[in-house]
């Protein structure tokens, strides 16, 4: 079993930033990929960035490239937008995958999500 616990969310000004953070216990050493997703109210679950555990596989969304960056435990968001307002959640793995899989389905522990919210 792997525990995830989500902080650093809140409010910022568009323009702004924050950097979330994943703590993790449990059976870590086992876990294969970090992945961050984000839910909006009446949205589905969609993939942000992940990071591979083993190697240096990272993999970010289209809409956040270039303005979000994946770290191991960490995700540092620059550049934020109102459409980047949704509770956001970590997640990880604890089976072999060959890259960061970038649907829900691919990860078997969530973290309980930390509120991110932009104001215009």
């Amino acid at each position: 079993q792997v525990q995830l616990v989500e902080s650093g969310g809140g409010l910022v000004q568009v323009g702004g930033s924050l950097t979330l953070s994943c703590d993790t216990s449990g059976r870590t050493g086992s876990t294969y990929a970090m992945g961050w997703f984000r839910q909006a109210p009446g949205k589905e679950r969609e993939f942000v960035a992940g990071i591979t555990c083993i190697g240096s596989g990272i993999s970010y969304a289209a809409s956040v490239r270039g303005r979000f960056t994946i770290f191991r435990k960490s995700i540092q968001m620059d550049s934020l937008t109102p459409e980047d307002t949704a509770v956001y959640y970590c997640a990880t793995r604890d089976t072999y995958y060959p890259r960061v899989p970038p649907e829900p389905s691919g990860y078997n522990y969530w973290g309980q999500g930390t509120q991110v919210t932009v104001s215009s």
